[in-house]
């Protein structure tokens, strides 16, 4: 069973952008709505999707040309369409009633192969498909995606009694791999996994607030990136999900589960929805309200409860928050549930509750402890999951203090208390939802915790580690913040190559586990060692950067870089000398210096004019053919273009058309890993490039000339104007050169380390990076 073309039924939000993931994964989709009666466009509701798809900010598409995968259709017209379709979900009106009609029609045309799915958050999957054949019920699965698809990696999985499971297996394997998703396997219960715990959470948040006396802002501060959860935190959240949306789910669910579990929502809120009709950002109001001042800038109103107006309360301070920052997470847990006051009074409550209510649900909405976590963090922005979180504070220490509550412990809580275990996830183990201990089954696509196996670590510095991948594999994996760019870094990518070639490794790996592959290199150092003088350091510095970046290719032994998220300056010059990159679908990629006042130093301008000048078409005259190549570079260095995919960064020229894109961030170590065992065989190492050709001081001239008219326009500024002339001067090979001059790739190095240095001496540069570390803007000086 294979799934190469699919069905979307409804366009709307949710549809259309399912459409789209789909299409961003390269599946051809037929995208069917209802025929809106007195409209001559039959297919006027499925082409809007589209439309509003393209439009979607963030982007739901990874690049819009991926859109002509998408046909269009209606359901009175095109359901014959449906035949071809290897897999159908629907993302209609959630009445049950509409969706079994639907079930019904589809039935009929669907190939009897073609897996069924429902979009449903709520309705249950078994009730939906009462009547169908059973073969439908056997190729019927729920697939209910957390909006944006594109963005959020949550995909809950919802087999009900009938469902085949080799129809789970297959349809969990592609939504992983080719869409890119993160899976959880969940129950045929009400509100399935992440909204039947994350809606609870939010009920209770509120309640808890106006007991401890707070506000909304300064609840979001307590439970937001300080707890380890997303910026938008609780309020923000429900504001960004629709007031309504949360009304409406958590009054199905008051009605669909036991009394003990308390879905009521508070007076206010009620009054919110059902009075003042305020539902969040669809209305412009909520708990928050934009506004812009008499200066057109944007501010944020906060709500007041008490007097339902808003109020401009300025930055919200909240004492337990400031008290923990800059604490690593676990620290800042502990302390935030150990809090004094209000504050700590309502982070107890709130957390208290969400440790009960997940304990009970073990069993219920997932039979696995780690569904339940990660369902939490994929699809609400957690970096702990309840069951992780307890581990981080203790479970006994939980235990005791919800029975210092009154409350009674769900079975789980019981059990772990009969044994004394303080944690769920202990020594390769997890608890099942009976309490017992069983080997933990990571996702397949997920590296075991390599930095916790010291087996794995062949050798560690403070901000880098060299790993043991398995299979003759090694990888260079940074963990600093940001992992920005510094010695541990680098050396730790010597280390690597060293330890390949002594130990009879197959290859090499550049990738990590964070949030990002690297943001750079390390801004601060850079400038207090030009602020000290200490030019030769720098020098030094610089020249092993470029040794380092350029080792990726001209090893004895094959590199693969593994790039995801930002992946900007020194980053994208790691990536851009790779011998093969398997990169995440989302990757923010791009040569950035010039907005600090510097240029690419690492190799990264001489790589791009090589790539783009390989790319002319042979046998035209040489200076004709090299200026695009040139001017190409330039655009794209100079404005510090940086790709909002992995697919733009394809267009853009930062990855090659033979480079490998992974709709699954969590798969690219692996794949990287397979692609070095692939190249390994037979592997030769490469010679650096001596004939290189460029244009000398007529390339400089042509960019100059364009320079001082948008100079003159008032497009770039003074110091663009000397950033971009040093730019220009190593792009065209250095100045004295003709036009049909060739040269080496380390004749361009050179020029980029003195470029690089050049503008690290000016003041202008030093105030642009002063102004990045401070603001985290670019200055236009």
């Amino acid at each position: 069973m294979k799934i190469q073309k699919a069905a979307v039924i409804g366009a709307g939000v949710m549809g259309a952008a399912i459409a789209a993931q789909l299409a961003n994964a390269g599946i051809p989709v037929t995208l069917l709505d209802i025929v809106l009666p007195d409209n001559p466009d039959r297919n006027f509701l499925a082409r809007s999707g589209v439309q509003r798809a393209l439009k979607a900010r963030p982007a739901a598409f990874m690049d819009p040309a991926r859109a002509a995968l998408i046909q269009v259709g209606n359901l009175e017209d095109d359901l014959k369409k449906l035949k071809d379709a290897d897999w159908i979900i629907e993302a209609i009106i959630e009445k049950l009633d509409a969706k079994r009609d639907l079930w019904a029609r589809v039935e009929a045309v669907a190939k009897k192969t073609a897996i069924i799915s429902s979009n449903s958050s709520g309705i249950p999957m078994h009730l939906q498909i009462e009547g169908r054949s059973e073969d439908f019920q056997r190729h019927f699965v729920g697939a209910h995606f957390f909006n944006p698809p594109r963005y959020l990696h949550l995909l809950e999985v919802i087999p009900t009694p009938k469902t085949d499971p080799a129809i789970v297996k297959t349809f969990s394997e592609f939504a992983e791999t080719t869409l890119g998703k993160g899976i959880v396997v969940a129950n045929d219960v009400p509100g399935f996994v992440a909204n039947r715990i994350g809606v609870y959470g939010i009920v209770r948040a509120m309640d808890h607030m106006q007991r401890a006396g707070l506000t909304p802002a300064q609840v979001d501060q307590l439970t937001g990136p300080a707890l380890g959860r997303a910026s938008s935190a609780t309020f923000r959240t429900a504001d960004l999900s629709g007031l309504d949306i949360i009304y409406h789910v958590a009054s199905d669910l008051g009605k669909a589960t036991p009394d003990d579990e308390d879905f009521t929502l508070t007076p206010a809120f009620r009054a919110l929805v059902e009075e003042k009709k305020w539902l969040g950002d669809k209305t412009g109001s909520g708990f928050y309200k934009k506004t812009k001042d008499e200066k057109g800038k944007t501010k944020i109103l906060n709500l007041n409860l008490d007097t339902f107006e808003y109020e401009d309360q300025g930055r919200v301070k909240v004492a337990a928050v400031d008290a923990v920052k800059g604490q690593p997470l676990a620290a800042r847990v502990k302390a935030l549930y150990a809090a004094e006051g209000q504050e700590g009074e309502f982070l107890r409550g709130v957390m208290n509750d969400g440790f009960w209510y997940a304990a009970k649900m073990a069993g219920n909405v997932s039979n696995r402890l780690q569904d339940i976590d990660n369902a939490l963090k994929w699809g609400f922005g957690w970096e702990q999951g309840p069951f992780e979180t307890m581990d981080t504070l203790g479970v006994q220490t939980v235990i005791a203090n919800l029975e210092a509550e009154g409350r009674t412990l769900p079975p789980l809580l019981a059990a772990m208390k009969a044994s004394g275990r303080d944690a769920f996830y202990q020594g390769g183990e997890i608890v099942t939802p009976e309490g017992q201990p069983t080997p933990y089954e990571a996702p397949y696509f997920i590296l075991t915790d390599l930095k916790k196996d010291a087996t794995k670590i062949v050798k560690k510095r403070a901000g880098a580690s060299v790993i043991d991948l398995g299979d003759g594999v090694l990888l260079a994996e940074w963990h600093a913040k940001m992992n920005a760019l510094g010695e541990d870094q680098l050396r730790t990518v010597q280390d690597a190559h060293k330890l390949v070639q002594d130990m009879g490794y197959h290859g090499l790996v550049i990738g990590n586990q964070g949030e990002n592959f690297s943001a750079g290199a390390n801004l601060p150092l850079i400038l207090s060692q030009a602020q000290a003088d200490e030019w030769d350091e720098l020098d030094d510095m610089i020249k092993q950067f470029q040794q380092v970046t350029t080792s990726l290719r001209f090893s004895p032994h094959p590199t693969v870089a593994a790039p995801f998220g930002l992946t900007l300056g020194g980053g994208a010059e790691f990536t851009l000398h790779a011998d093969h990159v398997v990169a995440s679908a989302e990757l923010y990629m791009g040569l950035v210096e010039v907005g600090v006042g510097l240029i690419p130093g690492g190799g990264g301008t001489k790589e791009m004019l090589l790539r783009f000048t390989d790319m002319q078409q042979p046998g035209q005259r040489l200076g004709a053919t090299l200026l695009p190549a040139v001017q190409r570079a330039f655009e794209l260095i100079g404005t510090a273009k940086v790709s909002t995919s992995a697919l733009e960064a394809r267009n853009l020229g930062f990855l090659r058309d033979t480079d490998t894109v992974a709709m699954n961030k969590n798969h690219i170590l692996q794949d990287a890993k397979r692609q070095v065992l692939a190249l390994a065989p037979g592997y030769v190492q490469p010679t650096p490039r001596q004939d290189i050709p460029v244009m000398g001081d007529a390339a400089i001239g042509a960019i100059k000339s364009a320079l001082h008219g948008m100079h003159q326009g008032g497009y770039i500024t003074d110091y663009d104007l000397v950033v971009s002339e040093q730019l220009a001067k190593v792009l065209s090979g250095g100045t004295g050169n003709n036009r049909a001059a060739k040269v080496s790739e380390q004749h361009l190095l050179d020029l980029e380390r003195e470029a690089f240095l050049t503008l690290l001496g000016k003041k202008g540069t030093q105030q642009r990076i002063e102004h990045m570390l401070k603001t985290g803007k670019p200055l236009r000086n």
